[in-house]
């Protein structure tokens, strides 16, 4: 392995979020420079290689996440967290908006010491500032799993934007990026 390769390798980091619907987190992180993929899953339950169906039900304890792929040198975890909780209401428990269950909890799965401090300061800070108003209640866990979804839910906002849940959900988080973290966007 070169040494380019090896430096390359070890930028890279992985953040596993989960705030409703793997459909949103995936379109808002797309569009995030220093972001170079974004994969929707499945964590924080038990049952290995859950399915789509089965997670739906609120049985199997998973979450619908995202693993955003960034580089920590264009974007840091803090400004992940910051844009994430930007793009989701994190006071609502087991739901947002109209997607209900606790498939759809607000939960930051770290996989480092770091993350999780970075984490649980960033909702101390929010907390302190009231900036929401209500309580949040973003869950921090370690992640134990992560289990890619069904392949149909890869670039679902890009692949069908214009699809109705598309249109109501997804196209005003969007909006909505677009305006308070223009700085961070991707070059169109």
């Amino acid at each position: 392995m070169s040494e380019k390769t090896t430096n390359t390798a070890s930028r890279i980091e992985v953040a596993t979020l989960g705030g409703g619907c793997f459909w949103c987190i995936e379109a808002v992180f797309q569009l995030i420079r220093g972001v170079e993929k974004v994969e929707p899953g499945y964590a924080g339950g038990d049952l290995p290689n859950p399915s789509y169906e089965q997670v739906s039900t609120g049985r199997t304890g998973h979450v619908e996440v995202a693993n955003v792929t960034f580089d920590p040198d264009a974007v840091s975890f803090r400004e992940i967290l910051e844009i994430f909780f930007g793009n989701h209401d994190p006071t609502q428990l087991n739901r947002q908006g109209a997607d209900v269950g606790t498939q759809y909890r607000s939960v930051i799965f770290y996989r480092s010491e770091k993350q999780k401090t970075t984490a649980q300061q960033l909702i101390e800070e929010l907390t302190a500032e009231e900036a929401y108003g209500k309580p949040i209640v973003t869950a921090v866990e370690p992640l134990k799993a992560f289990y890619p979804a069904e392949t149909y839910h890869k670039d679902y906002f890009k692949n069908h934007p214009k699809e109705p849940y598309c249109q109501a959900v997804i196209a005003p988080k969007i909006a909505k990026l677009q305006k308070t973290f223009l700085s961070k966007l991707k070059a169109p």
